[in-house]
């Protein structure tokens, strides 16, 4: 283990952007074979027991591939970029004290309104293009699943991101979200997996009623 991390270390430090890029694609594929795998145990006990003997759960490599791709093309590179020059930009910008109090709570402030909802709709739009569908399905998948997803993580996230920003050198912060979204592409591959299930209404429900099915 402390080879591999060393190993790690001087990737990250001789190649680091393509060492982001490599690590985000392969956590983020972990992470959707984990979401295939408690949707398929979701589903299989819901069955009748008479009818759940013997489903077999097969993994979705071309599901997993195209996450993959999200954590390759998208969460490696501007992640990588995004903490290093949020970083900067408020020891520069603000003058704050890294580590204090302050600075912390505007990066992880910065985090949520800026990075957390641009990064939620570019994985919806880009799932949805992915898999074939067309603008209008793509738009509607957004709408389902953005709110939920944003609400949901809004509630925990921001507690990791304080760890993160607080004790973790700005070279790492991206590894530490990286280990972290091993959940969360769980998370969101689950709830785009879930499609129109009844609870994600509940989240709808709050919106106008021209938006959710074009009555005044």
């Amino acid at each position: 283990m402390l080879k591999a991390w060393k190993w790690y270390q001087h990737c990250l430090s001789s190649h680091p952007v393509k060492t982001q890029i490599v690590s985000s694609g392969i956590l983020w594929g972990i992470g959707d074979i984990g979401a295939q795998y408690i949707t398929h145990s979701t589903a299989t006990n819901r069955l009748p027991k008479s009818q759940n003997v013997g489903v077999e759960f097969k993994i979705n490599w071309k599901r997993v591939a195209i996450t993959s791709m999200f954590g390759f093309g998208f969460v490696g590179p501007v992640g990588h970029f995004w903490y290093e020059g949020l970083d900067r930009f408020i020891r520069l910008r603000f003058r704050l004290q890294p580590k204090s109090p302050r600075f912390v709570a505007t990066k992880v402030a910065a985090d949520g309104i800026i990075f957390g909802p641009f990064d939620l709709f570019v994985f919806f739009t880009y799932m949805g293009f992915s898999t074939g569908k067309n603008v209008a399905q793509v738009k509607e998948d957004v709408k389902r699943d953005f709110l939920p997803a944003l609400i949901l993580e809004g509630g925990v996230w921001p507690i990791f991101q304080v760890v993160n920003f607080r004790y973790v050198p700005v070279r790492y912060q991206l590894l530490y979200v990286n280990v972290l979204c091993l959940i969360d592409s769980a998370f969101l591959s689950w709830i785009e997996q879930q499609k129109d299930a009844p609870w994600k209404q509940w989240f709808t429900s709050f919106q106008p009623s021209k938006e959710r099915g074009g009555e005044v």
